[in-house]
């Protein structure tokens, strides 16, 4: 007899493997490497410099110009200042030595008085005492008479309270009716700003 093939209704099928679907442990492996190659991806992700320099390097060179501007402007100022100082003392040191080293016989009296004027209290005792005791009678006995001039100064140190100044002095003498005796010497002054002057506060032969 022959064999009956199979029905399809009451014979059960084979089992067979879903098709398309992935119910594996495959699933897993599959999405840690996607996970790997996001996170490989962002770190290879290139640094952006760019956007570095703008907001981090070119601030920072900015704050350094303004602090060196600052700097040079102080530095200026502060050697501008001393500058001025240093003319102002020297000036008077000038005219102060003139003053103190130059009078008449007819005059002496009043000329040496108002050169005490251009210095500090200290210095004017002393002063005083060496023109009243020497120098004005001493003039106007002899008929002596002396003319200072300064052709060279320079100034050593200067700050707002104190400097300290290198004078050239040429004094012309003259007793009664004589020839002018010439004589040169250098000098070192101290000086004391006093409000607004700067006064002479040590007169020293070098």
């Amino acid at each position: 007899m022959a064999e009956r093939p199979p029905n399809p209704l009451t014979e059960p099928l084979e089992e067979r493997e879903p098709v398309g679907e992935d119910c594996g442990p495959g699933t897993d492996e599959s999405a840690a490497a996607d996970e790997t190659q996001d996170l490989t991806a962002s770190v290879r992700r290139p640094f952006d410099w760019a956007r570095l320099f703008v907001w981090v390097v070119l601030p920072g060179v900015a704050f350094l110009l303004v602090v060196a501007a600052a700097f040079l402007k102080w530095q200026d100022a502060t050697v501008r200042g001393s500058e001025a100082l240093g003319n102002q003392a020297l000036q008077a040191a000038r005219q102060g030595t003139v003053a103190l080293l130059s009078y008449k016989p007819d005059t002496v009296e009043r000329d040496l008085t108002a050169a005490r004027d251009l210095l500090t209290r200290n210095f004017r005792d002393s002063y005083t005492k060496l023109t009243d005791d020497v120098v004005i009678p001493g003039a106007k006995q002899q008929r002596i008479s002396a003319v200072a001039q300064v052709p060279a100064a320079a100034t050593v140190s200067a700050n707002g309270k104190h400097a300290v100044v290198l004078v050239f002095v040429n004094q012309a003498t003259v007793i009664g009716d004589g020839t002018p005796t010439d004589t040169a010497s250098t000098v070192r002054l101290k000086l004391d700003k006093v409000g607004n002057k700067w006064l002479i506060s040590e007169f020293e032969p070098i």
